[in-house]
């Protein structure tokens, strides 16, 4: 795989990337270069926003000088986005509309390309037709999490959605199975959760008193000695916010491999099993009237038959 070294060099922000993370900056205009080596630039200082070391949730504003270290990144030429990759994609759009498309995003597909992924969901669409090639994730859902993914074609209406998130101004609702018989009076979990990064460089999350604070609604659709079927409401929005509360309650989500019980999940795959029953059901921007619903996948009824 061809290599291309890239100097020493300062960008200043401009209105396109007023108000947008440094992380999500970086990973946009770094073409080539992984999530994970634009993280580790970022976390060791090598990154500086005007003269200052910076963490990856940074908000930028227009005018901001951020200095980037030299790197190497993979020639463009050597991705590859296979045509079944992206007729899956195009298969998965919900809704398309000027500004921005809404997908059923299927499980397994990561949102982004890197940690040994040559192109994820958001590098594929890309690569479909000239009209997304400015496309943006709004959000992220986790690789093997199916369901609504927002994708702006924009940068002003990028912003807008950002805003409403800030604000806490989405409404987002997961269906899931988990193991074990939920208790009815278990309706919200808002224990507080902290990031940490492991030794291969993943991320997980983890109940902490000096974590942030968490808080996920929970309703019971149906359940028996095995399963359970619910319906959670992430009210604040953290990293693997759904799976590391219900692992915290004693009710692992099904099929998860990082907070998962590894017996329980080999009984499953027995079964026919083979994924994370977690998918994104709905989300709606409060204020911008943008609202999208994906049909739950049938695994997830057919398991109680």
């Amino acid at each position: 795989m061809e290599e291309i070294f890239h100097p020493v060099s300062s960008y200043i922000v401009t209105s396109d990337y007023d108000g947008v993370r440094l992380d999500n900056c970086l990973i946009s205009r770094l073409k080539g270069l992984p999530r994970t080596k634009v993280y580790s630039i970022i976390r060791k200082g090598e990154v500086r926003v005007n003269k200052s070391r910076s963490k990856p949730s940074l908000k930028l504003k227009k005018g901001d000088i951020i200095r980037i270290p030299p790197y190497k990144s993979s020639s463009l030429k050597a991705s590859f986005t296979s045509k079944r990759d992206k007729d899956r994609v195009i298969q998965s759009i919900i809704t398309e509309e000027k500004d921005f498309i809404i997908l059923n995003k299927p499980a397994g597909m990561a949102c982004h390309g890197g940690s040994g992924i040559s192109s994820g969901l958001i590098e594929i669409i890309r690569k479909i037709d000239s009209k997304y090639e400015g496309a943006h994730l709004v959000h992220r859902i986790d690789k093997e999490t199916s369901g609504c993914l927002v994708i702006a074609l924009k940068k002003s209406l990028l912003r807008k959605l950002h805003l409403e998130i800030r604000n806490r101004q989405v409404d987002k609702i997961y269906d899931l199975i988990v193991f074990g018989k939920w208790p009815k009076d278990l309706k919200i979990i808002d224990e507080p959760l902290l990031k940490k990064r492991l030794n291969n460089g993943e991320r997980e999350a983890i109940v902490a008193s000096n974590g942030k604070e968490s808080k996920t609604e929970f309703n019971i659709i149906r359940s028996n000695n095995k399963f359970s079927q619910l319906k959670a409401k992430i009210i604040t929005g953290r990293m693997h916010q759904i799976r590391a509360h219900a692992q915290f309650k004693g009710f692992p989500v099904v099929g998860d491999l990082k907070y998962g019980n590894e017996i329980l999940n080999q009984e499953a795959r027995g079964v026919g099993l083979n994924r994370m029953l977690l998918h994104s059901h709905s989300i709606k921007f409060r204020n911008l009237g943008i609202e999208c619903t994906a049909q739950t996948p049938k695994i997830f009824s057919e398991i109680f038959k």
